[in-house]
This record gives structure tokens, C-alpha cells and sequence, in this order.
């Protein structure tokens, strides 16, 4: 990092401004948009090693988040020298947030199976990220409940992987713009479910 820090500097900084292009495009298209400068956004170049020491000390990619209204689920663009892609919702949320997920699920989840099942969702997502599941219910929940299979999720977000030639194409900035009108529905849901007083 000593020898590369200018060019990292420099990647960084034309990272950001892309970001804050995205920010204000993202902005114009969606009124609940919540603002989100690419300097807000971006996260560290460096991997947590005390959570992961088994990780390298820096990252191989830029990421960050946008639309990142305080205690919501973000949209996530990654763009790196291995893996690229784009995701958004909630990624292994705390026992409060995981509990008012489930509280909308058990309300509503149709609306949510709805979200999901739609063809254009599936194409671009494949389904939920495939991530921790319980094993059995969640305490209060019947074994027989319609949405038995959501509510044993532990995260609740999607995913869209990216080439390497999608990521350097002259679209790239359409195809993110597309991927987020596709996966706001999914991620309004959630978000819904935060803002409810538990």
C-alpha cells in the first residue's frame, strides 16, 4: 500500500465522484431516496482483522453504500480486481431488527413471496442470498405458518454478480440504475418493517 498509496488516492477519489453522480441520479429517480455522498458512502480499504484474522489487511475492492438512511438496509455497489457485484437489504440484522422482519413476515410475508417470486426479480437475483437459516421456527412462530421457509432466514438480501466486462462496459452506470429499481420493492419492504415500533 506504501508504494501504490498515490494511485490508490487517485482510484478513490474518481471512485467517489462516480459515487456522488450515482447519488444524485439514484436521488432524481426515486423521491424516498435518502441522500448519500459518495464520501459517506465509501467504505474502508481496510479488512477488519479482529473480527477476521484471517483476512488480508486491505480489501481488493472499493465498496459502499448508498441510499444509507440511519439503521436501514443500504444498496451496495462492489467493484473490485476479483469480485463485483451488487446487493442491498439486510445482512445478518440484530435480534431487534431480525424480529421486526419476522413480525412483518408473519403479517404480511405474500406481499414479500410476491416480491420475489416476480420473473424480473428472479432473473436478476436468483432469490434470497443464501445465508444462515434456522433450523427450526423462531420462537413464537407455528411450525405450520405459510412463510415458514422466510422466517427461518437470518439474512434478508439479495445479490447480483457482475462481470468483469459488465463492470468496465459504457452501461455499467445504466445496469446499476436498473438493478436498484428492481430491488427497491424488496428493500422498501424491509424498511417498512424497521420504521414499525416493536
Amino acid at each position: 500500500m506504501d508504494r501504490h498509496r498515490n494511485q490508490y488516492r487517485v482510484l478513490r477519489d474518481g471512485f467517489i465522484h462516480w459515487l456522488d453522480q450515482l447519488d444524485a441520479r439514484l436521488a432524481h429517480l426515486d423521491p424516498d431516496y435518502y441522500p448519500t455522498p459518495g464520501r459517506n458512502g465509501i467504505n474502508r480499504i481496510n479488512n477488519n482483522l479482529l473480527y477476521h484474522p484471517d483476512r488480508p489487511v486491505y480489501k481488493d475492492h472499493f465498496g459502499a453504500g448508498l441510499d444509507k438512511a440511519p439503521g436501514m438496509g443500504d444498496f451496495y455497489v462492489q467493484v473490485g480486481t476479483g469480485e463485483s457485484l451488487l446487493a442491498g437489504g439486510l445482512w445478518r440484522p440484530g435480534p431487534a431488527k431480525l424480529r421486526k422482519v419476522r413480525q412483518a413476515i408473519d403479517y404480511d410475508g405474500e406481499v414479500l413471496e410476491g416480491i420475489l417470486r416476480k420473473p424480473g426479480f428472479r432473473q436478476m437475483f436468483g432469490g434470497l442470498y443464501e445465508d444462515e437459516k434456522l433450523q427450526r421456527m423462531p420462537k413464537g412462530f407455528e411450525a405450520d405458518h405459510p412463510h415458514a421457509d422466510l422466517l427461518k432466514h437470518k439474512t434478508f438480501a439479495v445479490v447480483r454478480p457482475l462481470t468483469k466486462k459488465q463492470v468496465l462496459s459504457s452501461g455499467f452506470e445504466d445496469l446499476v440504475v436498473e438493478t436498484y429499481l428492481e430491488m427497491l420493492p424488496f428493500r422498501r419492504y424491509l424498511n417498512k418493517a424497521l420504521e414499525v415500533e416493536a
